[in-house]
C-alpha cells in the first residue's frame, strides 16, 4: 500500500513560511536539492493544495530553460512536469502539467488512491496536510528542520490541530546544517 508523505522545510520555531509567505530562509544547497529530487522522483504523484500548486507552477514548468540553472534545478523541473498531480481546490478552474483538479478531500477516495500500485504520494501544502491529518490519512512526515528562527509566519501545524503521536524513523544531518527528521504517524 502506498503511503502519504508530507515533506516540508520548517524553521526551528515551527514555521514553514514567513509572515509574508517568504521562503528565502530555506537552505537548499546542491546536496539537499539532489536529496529532494531522489525522494520525489520515486513518488507516484504529488498531492497539492491550490496555493502550493500555483507556487510550483509559477517556476518549475520552465526552470530548466534558464541556461544558468543549476543541475539539480534542471533535474527537478523535469520531475515536476512529468509527475502526475492532484490539485485539491474548490476554486481553481484549470490545472496544467499533468494535473487533475479534485474538489474536496474525500477520505474513501484517498484510501482507494493509496491502494493503487505505484510510488508513495507526496502531499504538499500545510492546509491540505492538516485536512489529511484530521482524517487520519497521513502516514509519514519528512521534516527538513532549517537552523534558523524566523519568529512568525505560517506554522507547520495550525492552532487547533488534534494531539497526534509520531515515531521517529530516521534522522540525517546535511552539510548545510539542515536536519531531516522522518516520522511515522502513530494512529
Amino acid at each position: 500500500m502506498r503511503k502519504i508523505v508530507v515533506q516540508m522545510c520548517v524553521s526551528l520555531d515551527g514555521f514553514i513560511e514567513g509572515p509574508q509567505g517568504e521562503l528565502d530562509w530555506h537552505l537548499v544547497d546542491e546536496e539537499l536539492h539532489y536529496h529532494f529530487n531522489h525522494q520525489l522522483s520515486a513518488m507516484g504523484a504529488f498531492l497539492n493544495g491550490r496555493v502550493m500548486y500555483e507556487l510550483m507552477a509559477q517556476y518549475w514548468p520552465t526552470a530548466d530553460q534558464d541556461p544558468d540553472a543549476p543541475a539539480p534545478v534542471v533535474e527537478f523541473a523535469r520531475i515536476w512536469r512529468e509527475m502526475p498531480k492532484l490539485v485539491y481546490s474548490r476554486t481553481l478552474q484549470k490545472a496544467d502539467w499533468n494535473a487533475e483538479i479534485v474538489r474536496e478531500v474525500a477520505p474513501e477516495e484517498v484510501r482507494r488512491l493509496k491502494e493503487e500500485p505505484g510510488g508513495d504520494l507526496a502531499l504538499g501544502g500545510v492546509d491540505l496536510a492538516a485536512e489529511f491529518l484530521r482524517h487520519g490519512l497521513v502516514d509519514e512526515y519528512r521534516l527538513y528542520v532549517q537552523p534558523i528562527v524566523i519568529g512568525a509566519g505560517k506554522p507547520l501545524f495550525p492552532p487547533g490541530t488534534a494531539k497526534t503521536s509520531f515515531r521517529l524513523l530516521e534522522s540525517r544531518t546535511f552539510g548545510n546544517g539542515v536536519e531531516l527528521l522522518r516520522y511515522q504517524c502513530v494512529q
